[in-house]
């Protein structure tokens, strides 16, 4: 969904006579569904979602990265790559 886009509103009072029209319109974007007039869900297509909590973990991956690097700046101190290498080994994020 492009940034600024308004996604469409729905009360969850209309959710079970709407489903229809309401899934055709993830194909456009988000759906908001409101509860007295506040929101209480979005819905999303699984790609969309999926999609999401992958660039999330990425952006985060990104974080931890820029945060090791500021650390080593700071203090000049490296880890062995066999220390760093056996400990993605254990959480299973390279082969062993």
């Amino acid at each position: 969904m492009p940034v600024g886009m308004v996604p469409e509103i729905v009360p969850l009072r209309e959710l079970q006579t709407r489903m229809l029209t309401i899934l055709e319109h993830l194909r456009k974007g988000p759906v908001v569904l409101t509860r007295d007039d506040i929101a209480a869900a979005v819905m999303v297509e699984p790609e969309t979602w999926n999609s999401l909590l992958a660039e999330l973990e990425d952006l985060r991956d990104t974080l931890d990265a820029i945060s090791a690097y500021e650390s080593y700046r700071q203090t000049g101190a490296a880890r062995p790559w066999r220390e760093i290498r056996a400990e993605l080994v254990r959480e299973g994020l390279l082969d062993g």
